[in-house]
């Protein structure tokens, strides 16, 4: 049976439409120095790397916290805040600091061109464990819905999070297709919900045949998800 023809197409956000590695590493950086004027105790007991260590050592405790990583944040930041005698009245200033910082993502230079091709083709939407702002980015007009695992309370590879987009857009598991970076978060949790899925593969690797996923599509680039996503609206 040939396949169907999709409905929709689902995104991941981050390292999908633009590299985030650099954007979360300065932005720390960044918030490391908002702390250093407005809660110097705090940056000056624990750098960058330590502050990363709190936060995982607090998931680890509360692992539920996977699914809001600002709130993971913002919980570790108030046991040092308490640790270290800091005013806790700074603490949502520095929350809106890194929050700022953490927008600043540039888009791959394939997304703006081939995003409103893809819009006149279907209808679009994203599922995302992050904390991006669409509205900030500047990107929200190019998606009909959005849904990130801090307000669903659930975060990929959760079927879950995938059923209940689908269900707000209307349209059904398969009939949707996701489109995201990571193996396990994007193709394998899309895939255990019903949901075709397509890796984005921007550095070659080969790492689906040792995890032993099978992606319905691996593409390189946004030029290469339009082609294959024209073919399938052939059906």
């Amino acid at each position: 049976m040939s396949p169907r023809r999709p409905l929709a197409l689902l995104f991941d956000l981050d390292d999908t439409l633009w590299p985030i590695g650099p954007v979360i590493m300065a932005a720390e950086v960044s918030w490391h120095a908002w702390l250093a004027t407005h809660a110097p105790r705090v940056a000056q007991a624990f750098d960058v790397a330590e502050l990363r260590a709190r936060r995982m050592a607090l998931l680890e405790r509360r692992p539920e916290l996977v699914a809001d990583l600002y709130q993971l944040r913002r919980e570790a930041l108030a046991e040092v805040f308490a640790e270290t005698g800091e005013d806790p009245a700074h603490i949502d200033g520095s929350m809106r600091h890194f929050a700022i910082q953490r927008n600043l993502v540039t888009p791959y230079d394939d997304v703006l061109p081939v995003l409103p091709l893809l819009q006149g083709m279907l209808r679009l939407g994203v599922i995302t464990n992050g904390n991006a702002d669409l509205e900030v980015i500047g990107l929200h007009h190019h998606f009909e819905y959005a849904l990130s695992s801090s307000r669903f309370g659930r975060a990929k590879p959760d079927p879950a999070i995938f059923l209940a987009a689908c269900a707000a857009m209307g349209v059904a598991p398969r009939d949707a297709v996701y489109v995201g970076d990571d193996l396990r978060l994007d193709v394998q949790g899309a895939q255990s919900a019903g949901l075709r899925a397509v890796w984005m593969n921007r550095h070659g690797s080969d790492a689906h045949l040792a995890a032993g996923v099978t992606p319905d599509a691996i593409c390189a680039s946004f030029d290469e998800l339009l082609a294959w996503i024209r073919a399938q609206m052939q059906h």
